[in-house]
C-alpha cells in the first residue's frame, strides 16, 4: 500500500472516532484553547522519552499554527484546521487504535495520525513555517 492511501486511511479512521467532536471543537475558540493546553500537559509528559521528543515535532508546529490562526495572525484553511484539531484530539485520546499503556507502541498510533495530517497539510505548514521565519526578522 502506498504512503499516501495509508495516511489517507488512517485519517479517515480518526474521523470515525473522532469527527463530530472536532467539528464541535473547530467552532469554539476556548474548546481549542483547552485543547492546546491538554496537548502541551501530554508534550510535557513525554518529552522524557528520547524517541518520542523528534516525533513530537509536528504537534508543536500545529499548536503554533492554531493559535497564529486564532490571534488571526496567519489564517489556515478550515479543512486543514479541521484535520489538525483531529489530529491533536486523537493524540491526546485515551480511545486509540493502539492503546497509549503499551509504552511507545500505543503512542505510535497517536504520532501516526499526526504525520498523516502532517503529510496531508504540509503545503500548509510548509506556509506557516516560512511565515513564522519572516516573523523573527
Amino acid at each position: 500500500m502506498e504512503t499516501g492511501s495509508k495516511a489517507s486511511e488512517l485519517i479517515e479512521k480518526a474521523k470515525a472516532l473522532f469527527g463530530k467532536q472536532v467539528d464541535l471543537i473547530v467552532r469554539q475558540e476556548q474548546k481549542v484553547v483547552e485543547l492546546i493546553q491538554g496537548v502541551g500537559q501530554k508534550l510535557t509528559k513525554l518529552a522524557q522519552n528520547p524517541k518520542v521528543r523528534k516525533l513530537t515535532e509536528p504537534v508543536q508546529i500545529f499548536i503554533r499554527m492554531i493559535k497564529a490562526h486564532f490571534r488571526g495572525q496567519h489564517k489556515v484553511s478550515m479543512g486543514t484546521l479541521g484535520l489538525i484539531v483531529l489530529a491533536m484530539v486523537y493524540f491526546l485520546s485515551p480511545i486509540d487504535i493502539i492503546p497509549d499503556f503499551l509504552g511507545f507502541f500505543g503512542f505510535a498510533d497517536d504520532l501516526s495520525i499526526v504525520l498523516a495530517v502532517y503529510a496531508k497539510v504540509k503545503d500548509e505548514v510548509d506556509g506557516f513555517l516560512e511565515w513564522e521565519r519572516t516573523q523573527a526578522d
